[in-house]
């Protein structure tokens, strides 16, 4: 469907993976008076961002080719990705039209960054700029300190510190950007299952008390890569009887912050940016 009265810079495409954070995008980009166009994935987006953008098209996610025009045809001039395609989806049996087919032909690798580079560059070729959404959600970037009311002992404050350093190193090789540590021993280490899967499986192994440190990689693509924190990590940390949560300062993104930071509180859970 054509946007009524679109003009050129305007129109944005919005990427909708899964969870709230393309909800936030799309708020965010209306509220500065853009016209949002969304390309959304059947089990990945959430149903009802059809409430909060002008137009949404249904599709495969290996259908790149679909994407593009649509983009084009709303005239977009501009796309944000937002919100994750879990990783099980690039495991699964799906299908590929012949522009995802070729992308996937001429990668050197199939890691996530890799691929999300490719399609940026796909989108460029033809008239769409990929760019990052945190310029747009400054309001949703916890600056350093502490956020609830518990705050951290020093003995945990000693785990931040070697959870940090080691979740760097972690997020430099492009495995996983969150570690769990307790007592300064290594419980969890994410991988491809995300951040919440890491966080539960960690409470398998403990009794409860772990630190949970999630960083931004040392070079960080916000196009398509952006460390998100909301209700749901805190309610990971709930079944986990994890005590801290500590994240990068000004670089990862709160959905619902309010609502996360008081749930936080009424867990006794410690936030810290760092």
């Amino acid at each position: 469907m054509a946007l009524p009265n679109k003009k050129p810079d305007n129109v944005c495409g919005l990427i909708a993976g899964w969870g709230e954070f393309p909800h936030l995008v799309a708020r965010a980009l209306k509220a500065q008076g853009r016209q949002v166009v969304a390309v959304a994935f059947p089990g990945e987006t959430y149903k009802d961002l059809e409430q909060h953008v002008d137009d949404i098209h249904w599709i495969s996610i290996g259908q790149l080719g679909k994407m593009i025009s649509i983009f084009k045809s709303a005239g977009a001039g501009e796309a944000v990705m937002a919100g994750m395609i879990r990783h099980k989806q690039l495991f699964a049996n799906i299908k590929l039209d012949l522009k995802a087919v070729a992308l996937l032909a001429g990668v050197k690798d199939k890691r996530a960054d890799t691929i999300l580079r490719a399609v940026a560059e796909k989108l460029g070729k033809a008239g769409i700029k990929l760019v990052a959404p945190l310029p747009y959600l400054t309001d949703h970037l916890p600056q350093r300190g502490v956020l609830t009311k518990r705050r951290p002992t020093p003995k945990e404050k000693a785990d931040i510190h070697f959870g940090y350093r080691l979740a760097k190193h972690v997020a430099e090789a492009d495995i996983g950007q969150t570690v769990v540590v307790r007592d300064k021993a290594v419980v969890a280490v994410e991988a491809m299952e995300g951040t919440d899967a890491c966080i539960l499986r960690s409470g398998e192994l403990t009794r409860g008390g772990a630190v949970v440190v999630k960083v931004v990689k040392p070079h960080q693509d916000y196009r398509f890569d952006t460390p998100v924190i909301g209700p749901h990590t805190i309610d990971a940390m709930r079944k986990a009887k994890a005590a801290v949560l500590a994240f990068d300062a000004g670089k990862t993104l709160f959905i619902q912050k309010d609502k996360t930071i008081a749930r936080a509180n009424a867990y006794k859970i410690a936030l810290v940016a760092v």
